[in-house]
């Protein structure tokens, strides 16, 4: 039997026979194979078969290391390991932690600029009135193509991959509005078109009140007298009961957790719509950001989130759910709630099927089919052009594209196979990041040696009032030790002054999904790091990570080019992108 011909999952159910622990790439679970053959069993009967897989393990290693012959590997590996397996396990190739732990490269080049240009000229892609470039539409598909064509324009090799995932359709505008009724006679319905005295407050789309992931539909007029009930902060179980047949009013607050919980909550209790209001619950000690935002006057600005569907057996067609500022939400208890106007709700949104979501590549091929991955989300929240989330994550793996390409062409072929992407269905739950992993899952197991993620990897233009941070975290401390090297390089050499304006945090988040410690399952790194383990015993993949500061706007319509400093973007550009330059050509 050759190990070589077995399948990763074939391979791992050996180990798992043996008692042994199960690497996440099939070369090192070969070698794990061919050390316990050899450490518990002696010679195996047919030593050319042990010797061809070992030499089919060692391949990428003696690639960058033609002296690593066979003989010497084996050697080497009994005098460091010592009869532990523990450092095979965990190195990137058969022998992977035998390579430098000191960088002793170059700091790349990254033209801010040129990172502007990409993110004014993927901001026109956005949707004619509501701006943003949400996942399933033709601006999201629009935004992908763009990005291919980049690709193309650096030489790169592209890879358009599409995926059909569960994702809502806005299908018109939605409308708010509410109606104080005049003087009613002869029994008409209040707020009817007889009531010649109603008063109608319209709300503004985007700005006061914005739809929530997967909401619902429902056609609400005033004549049909729909209650209107104040859940308060929606920790009482009993006032949701009460709450049948109603549009449930949700403030902000402690008892709020999420969005999913809320609308499960409102399927559970047969609520006809949900409004959550988002509002200072400190009392303006420490507001949130989106109630600080200039030219609002103290105003808390509606933001898009989503929900979690994979926790929903089936999603409720028929439940609208928005979320509306602060003085909307006080407006409509004071006088609905409290009064005797009505609510008129208008919402057209298909939530029950599936919509193609992009996640396109550019490629530059290696040596070897190992691999580094950039990734950042082209698309955006529906009701804003997403500025900051993400086009500047977007627009900093294009300029590291572009830059790649160049070192090509006087370095040669780099070791490592580097792969662009960027990723559509982020807003909504991830959705491009997991079905890319899912798709190219095998592959991945076997290669991925890095992915580095950019979401938001921005800083505010009001350093002095926002703050001047940028968060660079990782999961492995071998990759962060580096990492902090090239930060320190960074800081010595001070390129284009950033150094000097701009303080940098550096962390390694090794520990289990969801402790403290952890990588967050919040962007499209976590498919990368947690969606890979597919058995018992498989190493989480590497990723690195970077996090800005200062972006007050986010999920807003106020998301705009006003707040934007692509200097910023320089930063994690050149560290990261000075690492994966050092992997790919030393």
């Amino acid at each position: 039997m050759r190990y070589d011909d077995l399948s990763h999952n074939e391979l791992g159910d050996i180990l798992k026979e043996r008692g042994l622990a199960v690497p996440r790439k099939k070369d090192e679970r070969i070698a794990s194979l061919i050390w316990n053959d050899k450490t518990n069993t002696g010679p195996t009967t047919d030593e050319s078969i042990t010797m061809d897989a070992m030499a089919t393990a060692s391949n990428p290693f003696q690639e960058r290391f033609p002296w690593a012959t066979v003989p010497v590997i084996v050697v080497a590996v009994m005098l460091i390991v010592g009869g532990s397996m523990t450092a095979i396990l965990f190195g990137d190739t058969i022998i992977g932690w035998f390579s430098d732990d000191e960088f002793d490269g170059e700091l790349i080049d990254f033209d801010p600029a040129q990172a502007r240009a990409f993110t004014e000229g993927l901001l026109t892609l956005g949707h004619p009135e509501w701006e943003g470039r949400m996942s399933g539409t033709v601006e999201e598909h629009a935004t992908a193509q763009s990005n291919l064509d980049n690709f193309t324009d650096f030489g790169l090799a592209i890879e358009p991959n599409s995926f059909a995932v569960p994702m809502f359709e806005i299908q018109e505008e939605p409308t708010l509005s509410m109606c104080t009724p005049g003087t009613v006679t002869f029994g008409l319905a209040p707020c009817s078109a007889f009531d010649i005295n109603r008063q109608i407050t319209t709300f503004v789309h985007r700005e006061e009140f914005v739809l929530q992931g997967y909401s619902g539909s429902a056609d609400y007029q005033f004549q049909d007298q729909i209650p209107v009930v104040d859940l308060g902060n929606a920790s009482d179980d009993s006032i949701w009961e009460s709450a049948s047949a109603s549009i449930g009013l949700v403030f902000g607050g402690g008892g709020v957790s999420s969005n999913t919980e809320l609308f499960i909550k409102a399927q559970q209790n047969d609520l006809y719509g949900l409004i959550l209001v988002t509002w200072d619950s400190t009392g303006g000690e420490n507001p949130p950001n989106n109630c600080k935002l200039a030219g609002e006057n103290g105003r808390c600005v509606p933001f898009f989130k989503s929900v979690d569907t994979s926790q929903f057996e089936s999603l409720p067609a028929g439940i609208p759910f928005m979320m509306v500022s602060d003085d909307v939400g006080e407006l409509i208890r004071d006088q609905v709630v409290n009064g005797d106007g009505q609510i008129s709700m208008v919402v057209n949104v298909d939530n029950q099927g599936e919509r193609d979501v992009k996640a396109p590549c550019g490629i530059l091929p290696g040596k070897t089919d190992k691999l580094v991955i950039f990734g950042a989300h082209h698309d955006t929240v529906y009701n804003g052009p997403g500025a900051v989330d993400d086009t500047a994550g977007t627009a900093t793996v294009l300029e590291l594209a572009r830059q790649f390409a160049n070192m090509a062409e006087s370095k040669g072929e780099p070791y490592y196979t580097m792969k662009f992407c960027t990723w559509g269905g982020e807003e909504e739950g991830l959705h491009g990041s997991k079905a890319y992993v899912a798709s190219y899952m095998s592959q991945l197991q076997e290669n991925l040696r890095l992915y580095v993620n950019l979401d938001m990897n921005h800083v505010d233009i009001d350093l002095d009032n926002r703050g001047n941070g940028l968060w660079m975290f990782g999961n492995d401390a071998r990759d962060m030790e580096i990492i902090d090297q090239i930060v320190d390089q960074f800081r010595d050499e001070n390129p284009k002054g950033l150094a000097s304006k701009y303080v940098i945090h550096t962390q390694t988040l090794d520990g289990p999904k969801g402790a403290s410690d952890g990588m967050p399952y919040n962007s499209d790194h976590a498919p990368f790091v947690y969606d890979i383990q597919q058995q018992d015993g498989d190493e989480r993949g590497r990723a690195i990570v970077c996090y800005g500061s200062g972006s007050w706007e986010y999920h807003t319509y106020k998301d705009t080019m006003d707040r934007f400093n692509e200097e910023s973007l320089a930063v994690s550009g050149i560290i990261y992108g000075s690492y994966a330059a050092w992997l790919a050509w030393g």
